[in-house]
């Protein structure tokens, strides 16, 4: 078995990444430790690695037909783990789930028609639909005794009208990092069936549960799940390869996926650029074992800094994540408001984490931090955290 090194510290200044190089512009600073943009700083597996450069040997990168083994990689990896069995026409390619949202609005909602999304949530569930001329509804997630969300059907109810159309669900949630029990699930499938609401499961999370947790795939829950949904998917935060835009749907309604796949083969939007396979066949044939060791650094660099926290900034308080390597921070009890936090983090403790206002209402107060970094990086964060807090 192979050792990976998730200790090893890459200096990615001038690869281009949107972590370092979208510093200055955003917050006009590029002074900041870059704990945000949702990618890690660990190297890609040197398996994925090699697959490309086997096929950088050969010198013509022409139009190139999509392997059948890069269908059956990812049906091998959902039965796999987590014990989904999905049909190899019930797949396509997308290029990127952001993307993938937007064309689902566009193909199945007009002008006007609305989108429910669960704030606090991953933004730009809010602004593609703003984007292309759709209204959004909120429907906020509640937050229970111990700090995790949960879904409330009774404002779900009192928000939801005819004119609702789709449902944008998070699935594992960011920037919780929470699964979402089978229960749950089955009570928000059957609320969508029964009102022709579309729902899109964002499960770009679903292989990095942690803690003993498991991830349930939206469609397996029931029948009702499986007829009104489309699932995206990819491997690109677990393999730490967003850049290889590698995405990919699932849709089991035979109605629903016509529809789509037409006017993705329409606009050829459902082709994989050159080196998409590739990296997704390594990933998903070759990762086992990679992804397990990830996991269990990622497990211990949360526990690093909820024993951090506690002993040295009891004020902040870390929500352990039941998925993802992203922790959300509450700040509440610091009393700040959102201007004192910004200064708090971004000018004091010289920080760059997503700020929670960005996921709408009950981000308020918090920040998402990013912990798929070697845990030096982590503490050396966390002290100018520490350092910042005590001056204030």
């Amino acid at each position: 078995m192979h050792n990976y090194n998730f200790d090893q510290i890459i200096d990615r200044k001038g690869s281009g990444d949107v972590k370092h190089d979208a510093l200055l512009p955003r917050w006009g600073r590029d002074d900041l430790l870059p704990l945000w943009v949702a990618d890690m700083d660990f190297a890609t597996p040197p398996f994925i690695v090699d697959a490309l450069r086997k096929r950088l040997e050969h010198p013509i990168f022409g139009y190139t037909t999509t392997p059948d083994e890069l269908w059956q990689s990812i049906i091998n990896w959902q039965q796999r783990q987590h014990q989904w069995t999905v049909q190899r026409q019930w797949l396509t390619y997308i290029p990127g789930i952001v993307k993938g949202i937007g064309f689902v609005i566009n193909v199945f909602t007009r002008p006007g028609e609305k989108v429910i999304i669960q704030p606090p949530v991953y933004h730009p569930f809010r602004l593609t639909p703003l984007a292309n001329g759709r209204e959004v509804v909120f429907n906020p997630l509640k937050r229970n005794a111990e700090g995790y969300y949960e879904m409330d059907f009774d404002n779900l109810e009192a928000v939801c009208d005819e004119q609702c159309k789709v449902f944008v669900l998070c699935n594992p949630h960011n920037p919780a990092g929470q699964t979402w029990s089978k229960e749950t699930l089955q009570r928000l499938a059957d609320f969508c069936y029964e009102r022709n609401i579309l729902v899109i499961s964002d499960e770009i999370h679903a292989d990095m549960a942690l803690f003993g947790y498991r991830h349930t795939p939206f469609a397996t829950v029931s029948q009702r799940a499986a007829d009104i949904s489309i699932t995206f998917g990819a491997p690109s935060k677990t393999f730490n390869m967003a850049g290889i835009v590698s995405s990919f749907a699932i849709v089991p309604n035979a109605e629903l996926r016509t529809k789509f796949f037409r006017w993705l083969a329409a606009n050829e939007l459902n082709e994989p650029t050159i080196f998409a396979p590739i990296a997704t066949i390594a990933a998903f044939t070759q990762g086992d074992e990679w992804r397990k060791q990830m996991l269990k650094y990622i497990e211990g660099n949360v526990l690093f800094v909820e024993e951090f926290c506690k002993k040295h900034i009891p004020g902040v308080k870390p929500l352990r994540p039941q998925a993802s390597f992203l922790v959300w921070l509450d700040f509440t009890e610091l009393n700040l408001n959102h201007a004192q936090l910004l200064d708090l983090c971004v000018d004091k403790a010289h920080l760059a984490m997503n700020d929670g206002e960005m996921f709408g209402p009950g981000g308020e107060s918090h920040m998402r931090l990013n912990v798929g970094t070697p845990r030096a990086i982590l503490q050396q964060a966390l002290e100018q955290l520490a350092h910042a807090v005590k001056s204030m």
